[in-house]
């Protein structure tokens, strides 16, 4: 009746957990996340992905935030107010409503969405910034 003959999969160390934040509810205060977060409530507060994540922030259509949003892949369907930073890359579905500074990498934006912002565009860090950042940093010989 019962079979013991199921293997648990238990989850290892290294993979991404999904996090939701569901239908209804408020989250009031920061979030900071890996792996990925779904998110068809509200969030009062910044969302930031954990540094050296690939953090996936999904925002459906019944989702909504008001605050600073700072993650490396981002697909929004729903409502923002605040500035957006992408450091890779942001799809912005077709019910996506932006009231901010939109900073990205790559975009895909479908018709329907509306940014009622600044977009910038951030190209990836070339060899030569990479050189100068390094140079920046070293103390000065003297």
């Amino acid at each position: 009746m019962f079979s013991s003959n199921r293997k648990s999969s238990a989850p290892t160390a290294g993979a991404a957990a999904t996090s939701l934040v569901a239908r209804g509810a408020t989250v009031r205060g920061d979030i900071h996340f890996s792996g990925a977060l779904h998110l068809d409530g509200t969030v009062e507060g910044s969302i930031h992905a954990d540094p050296g994540s690939e953090g996936v922030l999904t925002i459906s259509e019944t989702g909504r935030v008001v605050g600073r949003i700072e993650v490396p892949h981002a697909v929004v369907n729903g409502g923002v107010t605040g500035d957006i930073h992408i450091a890779e890359r942001l799809e912005l579905a077709p019910q996506a409503r932006i009231e901010g500074d939109v900073h990205y990498q790559v975009l895909e934006m479908a018709a329907g969405a509306q940014v009622n912002g600044k977009m910038i565009h951030r190209g990836p860090v070339t060899v030569r910034q990479l050189a100068q950042q390094a140079i920046d940093a070293a103390p000065a010989l003297t």
